[in-house]
């Protein structure tokens, strides 16, 4: 059996920049533990799988350890495969998947992302959070949502950050985003998965639908501009309308080929 298999850069214009994400057009649904087998064999924070059905595309998302319920760039990278090479002709693509129904388009600025919103709530830090910052850093406030939100009052110190990946892996949420406002941008953030096998991930979509609702409330913007400042780096445009969070972002082609089954 071959199957075929894109590598796309996604958050980004330029390769070897943004978010690298694999996607698997297939015919069918292999079995799981065949999914979980080639995310692991691609080694990338996300391989995205789908199937064409009457309704739209069943989506799928795998980092190297498990399936996850919610992946931005790789959601981005699979609908840039089906505009730009697999010749899908409507102006929308409707993906079903764990986290419902996700509507994607192609916009001047790249492509345009529709999502729910989650807005964050103050917690009380567990310990193993704060310490794994690693050093003294003066944090703002915490929240949490489906990853723990630490907001920092220096940026520049998201760009020092040396997390302690031996105690984030222990969390019990998804993972770590540490954001602060930004200075040539609305706000900036780096995004920690140990937990699931991905220490940082360089542009992280999903993290901008809770951080996109508490900015919005801080700076009090419906339309923000994010930069996600891994070593990699990449931009997010975000809107939030209603209970949605809109994220457009551009993707680039890094390579494409067969794997053998």
């Amino acid at each position: 059996m071959k199957i075929r298999i894109f590598q796309i850069d996604a958050f980004t214009d330029k390769p070897f920049t943004g978010n690298p994400a694999a996607v698997c057009p297939l015919d069918d649904w292999l079995d799981d533990d065949v999914l979980q087998k080639i995310a692991q064999e691609n080694n990338l924070s996300e391989t995205a799988f789908f199937v064409a059905t009457h309704l739209g595309f069943e989506l799928r998302w795998f980092t190297p350890a498990e399936e996850v319920d919610l992946c931005g760039h790789a959601t981005l990278a699979a609908a840039h495969v089906l505009f730009k090479h697999l010749n899908y002709k409507k102006h929308d693509i409707i993906f079903n998947t764990r986290s419902g129904e996700l509507k994607v388009s192609k916009v001047a600025q790249g492509y345009k992302m529709i999502f729910p919103a989650t807005m964050p709530q103050v917690i009380q830090p567990p310990r193993k959070l704060l310490l794994g910052l690693g050093q003294a850093i003066a944090v703002q406030q915490v929240l949490a949502a489906y990853d723990y939100v630490i907001v920092l009052e220096n940026p520049d110190d998201i760009y020092r950050l040396k997390p302690d990946f031996s105690l984030w892996s222990q969390l019990d949420l998804r993972g770590v985003v540490v954001t602060a406002i930004g200075n040539d941008v609305d706000f900036i953030s780096r995004s920690f998965f140990p937990g699931i096998n991905v220490d940082e991930d360089p542009v992280t979509g999903s993290s901008h639908c809770e951080l996109a609702p508490y900015w919005q409330q801080q700076l009090h913007k419906s339309k923000l501009v994010a930069h996600q400042v891994s070593a990699r780096k990449g931009t997010v445009l975000c809107e939030i309308i209603d209970d949605k969070v809109i994220l457009i972002g551009n993707a680039v082609d890094y390579m494409s080929g067969e794997i053998s089954l």
